[in-house]
C-alpha cells in the first residue's frame, strides 16, 4: 500500500498540443505498482484550454474536485462544477475551458 499527499507529487506541464494554462500530476502510476489504472490531478488555471481531442482505446473516469469549467464534447458545452462525476467513453471527443477566475482541479482515472 502507497500513501501520499498529492503535494508530494511533481507537478508538470500536460502533454497535449494546444494546451494552455494545464499542469498534470500523476498521483498513482505505474511506477507505484498499478498494473490496471492511473490516476492523475489536473490544474486547469484561470483561462485554461485542454483543446478538443479524443483518446481511441481509454475511456477516461473524471471527478472535479474544485472550481468549474466547461466541457465540451464537439456537440455540445456542458457546465461541470466541483462534485460532478464525468464519463468519457474511448473514442469520443472532449475539451475542457476555464472561463472563471479559479483554478479548476479535476481527478482523471484511465486504464494502464
Amino acid at each position: 500500500m502507497i500513501k501520499r499527499h498529492f503535494t508530494e507529487v511533481k507537478e508538470e506541464p500536460s502533454g497535449l498540443a494546444g494546451i494552455k494554462g494545464c499542469t498534470v500530476r500523476w498521483l498513482i502510476s505505474k511506477d507505484q505498482g498499478a498494473q490496471r489504472y492511473a490516476m492523475r490531478l489536473f490544474t486547469l488555471q484561470p483561462d485554461g484550454i485542454i483543446p478538443l481531442h479524443q483518446h481511441e482505446d481509454t475511456e477516461h473516469e473524471i471527478f472535479i474536485v474544485e472550481g468549474q469549467g466547461v466541457l465540451d464534447n464537439g456537440r455540445e458545452q456542458i457546465p461541470v462544477r466541483a462534485g460532478d462525476a464525468i464519463f468519457v467513453p474511448a473514442g469520443e471527443d472532449h475539451s475542457f475551458v476555464n472561463h472563471t477566475r479559479q483554478p479548476m482541479r479535476f481527478i482523471c482515472v484511465i486504464p494502464l
